[in-house]
């Protein structure tokens, strides 16, 4: 393996410029083979890079025989390499620091060298040994070894002095080393010899040794922070962004956990007992929270509970993606659940709800009842219901792969992903967003770590690569792998767990909520919430309160037995309200029901398939004829109900005790209290049965209170916590920092860069896919449902037993909420709704639809510069000075000697007329000619006329080659097609096409030109012009075969940043007189420097974002209308500025792309003509483009406006009038082309107006305008003019045009009569209503349609008031 660069190169101490190769052998297995102590050398030849400097001299050994050489390193070897005039014998000393002798010298030696291989005789290699003096002067003294007595020499030798390492990487002292190594002699200044008797080898160990770093130089590497202080200002921003993003979450705990409570409903009835705990939680799509009244109602096999409002006074509830917790309470147990009900009210600004699944705990037996919902509530999304059941979940519907899969997945992200769970965190999780925040920085810090600890560890060339499929990986990039997550995941890991699993900090005493069966021994409850102050529960205490209490009692006896009662049917109970009667009837209820309560309990127990919950009639007795598990726990839930009962019966007896016997009748009070107190005493057996079994219930609770919050690590484990993310966060960043000030700024830059796209690859793509890969496995294989735990809930409130004090009822019925909206009232709802998201959408689009107006306009005249007309019109008048009507050959030339070289050529050299405009390269001047006998002459005058020339037409066009004077003698030839542009300019006789003349068609007043024709350049200045027209004039270029002259040039104004393209045109229809007219075109190629330039780019941006959006919005319509969508004219509308929006972009590009080509051509040839023709052609597109854009934008205007009722009605009236109007038109069209015709017939060969059919048409419409000239017609002839202009203002103007506006007022008069207001006016009511809301200002609507239909409409406003208030205000 060779490297061009040193791969080290932190090891500073000895600088490798060279290459670096690394060299092993390796076994079959793929195991290095370990070279080393050799006999024989091995020969490694590394090329230099950078050739080394080879110094030469030549010594005359006769004269001057000694050689300085300067060392400038340490440790090297010299490579002497001589070279001999003739083969001689050569001692050479060499000397340090001064000149050697033959007894003081450092080394010497005999050449040629014997036994060396050719080519190497004469070189001398000198070793670190032999320069034992280092750096510094060396003296090189050459002596020819000659025969005795001869005294001189005429040897001459040309002595290459070469400096040169060889070194290995010595991964013991992490250094480079040279032991074992030396240099060759084949050494050069390109090439460098090593021979070694070893090898060098990475990767022998089994564990990858990371890069080291020396601590003991903390203070030394921290002083070069200013040379590189990339990797410590990383982590220290990472620090600071840790302590904002640590604040940050410690206010979202703060508000998480005032929203971590069971929430007791404060609808709940107090004297109840039995308890559920409802956990609803919200989804969270886009508007899944709500705020309006929801209320749930929970159905069991035994029994329905009351309607609960689900409210909570303290916190918001049902916020997207929450879950949320309430205790509700039932006077017995509802059985089996079999479903929930769940409503609103629609009310609020965002009423919709998206509720994702409930849960139901049954918390006296511990079962839980799962609902998957993953409904909407509301009237504008999903079922469009607000009112829906949902059942209980089977276990096969849990299991579902959908269920699981998007189960697991959530509660991933939002709990198990650490990174992502910061921002989405739980609030019932003990694990703190600050606590993720700050495993998250511990991760990071030691991810930095170990990513920095092991880059650029060099690879072993040796090690085989592994391979799967595409990705190729070794073992030593495993084992960095393994290595890393040795270091890193073990501690992390830890910290997570310790503050996942740390029970909080006991502060005040809690209660849980882990209940257990009574199976397993547990019978501990939960006892209702009583109110926080009695004295505040109070109420006056009446015999309307008594008689609604005693006939709750009675209804809450027939929920009981689940049967109706014919004593609660019949009429006088409903309409009595005495006292004793009401008792006597519930008294004679609970006797009778005592009576049959064997055989009521025994039907009950034959009811088969599941448990049975029947709670039966309050029967004081305790044993049942039924021996099964269901009949074992009868006594318990008789005696939930019996106490229900009692309870109620207490409070009963207190209100009758507060109320006194002064409102009732003799002995009456007395015998209430007789009635009640004996109802309590066939209950209190019951009650006094079973108070051993609650006692050991209580008890039960109590144990388990206290044990049930002792799961997990106790509270001070937290500090562990801390303390380990304190240490782990501190040593990583610690030695980060020291590794990267000890690998230098290019190096931590490089390690920087691939740390941060790494971190940012595995944050967003590979951890996400490894979430959902493990959620698909979870729910295709395991099939596990996970419950969502994070420990104990308190419940807010107080849980006691009720006191002496009389309660007040909880429950007020008359709430709207407490009812379902009914089917008309969703309807009505929804109708509204539909209403207002179209008003609102139409002013979503009013609004849009202004902003893109406004960006269209903007990019319209950003492209347009008012200056453009005053530069043109300057120009033009300059340059048609003194033109008369007519002009002869002769004239043409006078014209172009005088006004076209004075303009063209202004007093300031390069500028035309007054010196404001460019002249870009040069002028040239074109004729387009005819051939000879272009025409036939006609017989009769063949002989008078010789010859017939034909006005221009692309079929006559003379395109030969001539001589001077159009003579067919010295033609020069035609010039290469291959020729260069700079080749030098064709002959004025000489026809060019129009691509090489990089021209373009002309549209004259007469005819089309070609581009093509007889070219001359008029050259850079006055003089060479005018010579050129003075030659062009002698030689009669101008004949009676021409029939037309360009002048062609481009200027530049740079006051005004525009090019300006001229072509004055000098044309004639073969009469032989000659027509002025000048074509100018103005483009601006270089857009302004200034702040306008960077609104307009902005403002295009802009624009082709509402493009995009609009072309969302129109395939989103395609797609629902599928061919209808064609159909719609406004579609087409729509469909039209599209295409030509991204035409206009495309002739843009195309545009600057030729404006570009252009400038360029001008640049190389600036003596030349630069053409730029077809820039103009672009630009003049571009403009006819923006400018129907702002037409079709416009009229969509219309469209918008096609609620409002004026213009709704125009558009009816034109729509109920289109067949007379289309009727009219073809009897107009067929008058006005009959006009056309006749008046071109009449007088087109002699008056201007006529010469044409288009003029005459023209000219025709000017006259039903009032614009004509009568006096021209009547001139020329005053019969057939007045009776042609007579008979036209008749017919059409008084007949035709005045029935064609009849035709439409009857249609507007007739839509007035049997106008029927459509719905679109009512959103535009409804829209102004709202707008005057918003703006505080008062608006009466219009009831001009009839008062009852107002009348009508108001009270079902009113109705429905209380439901959509919330669509009411903006």
């Amino acid at each position: 393996m060779s490297l061009g660069t040193n791969p080290f190169s932190w090891s500073t101490d000895i600088p490798i410029s060279g290459t670096v190769g690394s060299l092993s052998l390796t076994r079959k297995n793929g195991s290095t083979i370990p070279v080393g102590n050799l006999t024989n050398e091995i020969e490694i030849l590394l090329p230099r890079l950078e050739a080394a400097e080879a110094n030469s001299t030549l010594l005359d050994l006769g004269n001057y025989s000694t050689l300085i050489i300067n060392v400038t390193a340490p440790n090297v070897s010299l490579v002497l390499r001589l070279q001999p005039s003739e083969d001689v014998q050569l001692h050479l000393l060499m000397g340090y620091q001064e000149y050697p002798n033959s007894t003081n010298h450092v080394a010497q030696t005999l050449l040629p060298l014997p036994d060396s291989p050719p080519g190497e005789e004469y070189t001398w290699v000198l070793g670190p040994e032999s320069l034992a003096g280092g750096s510094g002067e060396y003296y090189l003294l050459v002596r020819p070894v000659v025969e005795a007595g001869v005294n001189s020499t005429n040897v001459s030798v040309s002595i290459s002095t070469i400096a040169a390492q060889c070194l290995y990487w010595d991964e013991i002292e992490a250094g480079w080393n040279g032991q074992g190594c030396r240099v060759g002699p084949r050494t050069t200044p390109t090439l460098t010899q090593c021979l070694c008797t070893h090898l060098t080898f990475f990767g022998s160990s089994f564990f990858v040794m990371p890069n080291t770093v020396d601590v003991s130089r903390t203070a030394e590497l921290f002083a070069t922070f200013a040379d590189n202080p990339v990797v410590v200002c990383f982590v220290g921003s990472i620090f600071l962004l840790y302590l904002v993003v640590v604040i940050w979450a410690r206010r979202k705990d703060i508000l998480d956990s005032a929203k971590v409570k069971i929430t007791v409903l404060q609808d709940n009835d107090p004297l109840a007992q039995y308890r559920y705990m409802l956990t609803i939680s919200t989804g969270h799509r886009r508007g899944a929270s709500t705020t309006a009244q929801v209320t749930a109602t929970l159905l069991g096999t035994e029994g329905e509970s009351e309607p609960h409002h689900l409210a909570d006074p303290e916190k918001p509830v049902f916020e997207r993606g929450g879950m949320d917790m309430f205790l509700l309470t039932t006077p017995f147990s509802l059985g089996e659940l079999q479903s929930i009900r769940l409503w609103h009210d629609n009310s609020g600004s965002q009423p919709s709800w998206y509720v994702n699944k409930v849960m139901a705990q049954d918390l006296e037996t511990g079962q839980k009842w799962q609902f998957l919902c993953n409904s909407w509530l509301a009237v504008d999304m999903g079922d469009f219901v607000l009112d829906k059941s949902f059942p209980v979940a089977s276990e096969m519907d849990l299991k579902r792969f959908s269920n699981l899969f998007f189960m697991k997945t959530a509660k991933d992200f939002r709990d198990g992903h650490i990174w992502f769970s910061v921002v989405s965190r739980p609030p019932n999780s003990t694990f703190t967003r600050v606590q993720r925040v700050s495993c998250c920085f511990s991760l990071l810090l030691c991810t930095m770590l170990t990513s920095i600890m092991f880059w650029g560890v060099p690879n072993d060339p040796s090690e085989q690569k592994m391979d799967l499929g595409q990705i190729e990986f070794t073992w030593q990039q495993v084992m960095i792998g393994i290595q890393s997550s040795i270091i890193m995941f073990p501690i992390n890991l830890l910290i997570v767990t310790i503050f996942r699993n740390t029970r909080p900090r006991d502060r005040k005493p809690t209660k849980c909520l882990k209940f257990k069966s009574r199976k397993q021994g547990k019978t501990g409850r939960v006892s209702p919430s009583a109110p926080a102050s009695p004295q505040s529960m109070r109420r006056e205490v009446t015999p309307d309160a008594i008689v609604k209490d005693i006939k709750r009692i009675a209804q809450s006896l027939s929920k009981a037995i689940k049967s109706p009662i014919p004593q609660l049917n019949e009429a006088d109970f409903s309409k009595t309200a005495d006292i004793n009667t009401l008792l006597s009837l519930v008294e004679e209820i609970i006797q009778q029901q005592n009576q049959t309560s064997s055989e009521f309990y025994s039907n009950s127990c034959k009811k088969e398939g599941h448990l049975l919950l029947t709670l039966g009639s309050v029967n004081l007795q305790e044993s049942s004829p039924c021996g099964s598990p269901v009949a074992a726990e009868e006594p318990q839930r008789r005696s939930d109900y019996s106490q229900y009962l009692h309870r109620q019966l207490q409070h009963l007896e207190r209100e009758l005790e507060l109320l006194g016997p002064e409102h009732f009748p003799e002995h009456g009070h007395a015998q209430a209290l007789q009635q009640v107190q004996g109802m309590k005493g066939l209950l209190e057996s019951q009650l006094s049965s079973s108070s051993s079994v609650s006692g050991d219930a209580l008890e039960a609770g109590d144990g388990g209170r206290s044990s049930c919050c002792k799961g997990g690590l106790p509270w001070w484990f937290v500090f562990v916590g801390w303390l380990l993310v304190a240490a782990t966060s501190g040593v990583s960043a610690y030695f980060t920092m020291m590794y990267g000030l000890t690998y230098g700024l290019d190096r931590s830059v490089s390690w920087l860069i691939s740390m941060v796209v790494s971190f940012f690859e595995s944050l967003f793509i590979t951890q996400p896919i490894k979430v959902l890969g493990f959620a698909a496995f979870f729910a295709l294989v395991l099939k596990k449902v996970d419950q969502e735990e994070y420990g104990d809930v308190p419940i807010e409130g107080g849980l006691s037993e009720g006191s002496d004090v009389v309660l007040s009822a909880r429950r007020d019925s008359t709430c709207s909420f407490y009812q379902p909206p009914p089917p008309t009232d969703i309807e009505r709802m929804r109708s509204n709704m539909i209403k207002e998201q179209k008003v609102f959408a139409l002013i979503r689009e009013i609004l849009a639809y202004m902003g893109f107006l406004w960006m269209l306009l903007l990019v319209a005249y950003g492209q347009r510069d008012p200056n453009a007309y005053f530069l043109t019109r300057h120009i033009q008048q300059s340059f048609s000075n003194g033109v008369p009507s007519t002009l002869s050959h002769k004239d043409v030339f006078s014209w172009a000697n005088t006004t076209l070289l004075d303009s063209l050529f202004g007093e300031y050299p390069g500028f035309i007329t007054d010196g404001n405009s460019k002249l870009l390269g040069g002028a040239r001047i074109r004729q387009v000619r005819v051939r000879k006998e272009s025409c036939s002459i006609a017989g009769a005058m063949r002989q008078s006329v010789p010859d017939c020339h034909a006005p221009y037409s692309w079929e006559v066009e003379d395109t030969d080659s001539y001589g001077p004077g159009w003579n067919h003698t010295n033609i020069p030839p035609d010039p290469s097609p291959n020729a260069s542009l700079a080749s030098p300019t064709p002959s004025p006789w000489q026809y060019q096409s129009q691509s090489k003349l990089r021209a373009h068609l002309v549209w004259g007043s007469l005819v089309l030109y070609r581009g093509g024709g007889f070219v001359a350049d008029l050259g850079p200045d006055r003089e060479s012009a005018r010579s050129t027209l003075q030659h062009l004039f002698d030689s009669t270029w101008l004949d009676m075969f021409t029939r037309a002259v360009f002048v062609e040039f481009t200027v530049y104004n740079a006051n005004v940043n525009l090019f300006c393209i001229v072509t004055i045109i000098l044309e004639t229809t073969a009469v032989g007189a000659f027509q002025y007219r000048s074509e100018l075109q103005s483009v601006r190629l270089y857009q302004s420097t200034g702040g306008m330039h960077i609104f307009v780019m902005a403002s295009e941006v802009i624009y082709f974002l509402f493009i995009l959006y609009y072309m969302f919005e129109q395939a989103k319509l395609m797609k629902q209308q599928k061919w209808a969508y064609f159909r719609s004219k406004w579609n087409l509308l729509e469909l039209a500025i599209i295409i030509l929006s991204w035409s206009a972009l495309s002739v843009f590009i195309k545009r600057t792309l030729l404006g570009n080509r252009d400038m360029e051509y001008y640049q190389n040839h600036q003596d030349q003509f630069a053409s730029f023709h077809e820039t103009a052609e672009a630009d003049a597109v571009l403009g006819y483009l923006i400018a129907f854009l702002v037409l079709l934008a416009t009229v969509k205007l219309w469209h918008l406006l096609r609620l409002n009722p004026k213009l709704h009605m125009i558009t009816a009236t034109l729509q109920r009038a289109w067949t007379d109007i289309s009727g009219f038109l073809t009897v107009m069209t067929i008058m006005f082309l009959a006009y056309s015709i006749a008046s071109n017939l009449m007088f087109g060969w002699k008056l201007y107006s006529y010469r044409t059919l288009m003029e005459a048409a023209q000219t025709m419409v000017s006259l039903q305008l009032g614009i004509f000239n009568y006096e021209e017609v009547l001139d020329y002839n005053p019969v057939l003019g007045a009776f042609l202009i007579g008979t036209c203002i008749v017919f059409m103007t008084f007949v035709v045009v005045n029935l064609f506006i009849s035709v439409i007022l009857v249609a507007f008069s007739q839509e007035q009569l049997h106008h029927k207001p459509s719905e679109e006016e009512e959103i535009v009511d409804l829209m102004l209503l709202k707008l005057c809301s918003l703006l505080g200002i008062k608006c009466k609507k219009d009831e001009k349609d009839g008062g009852q239909e107002s009348d009508h409409t108001a009270t079902a406003s009113k109705a429905a008031l209380p439901i959509s208030v919330s669509h009411t205000q903006l």
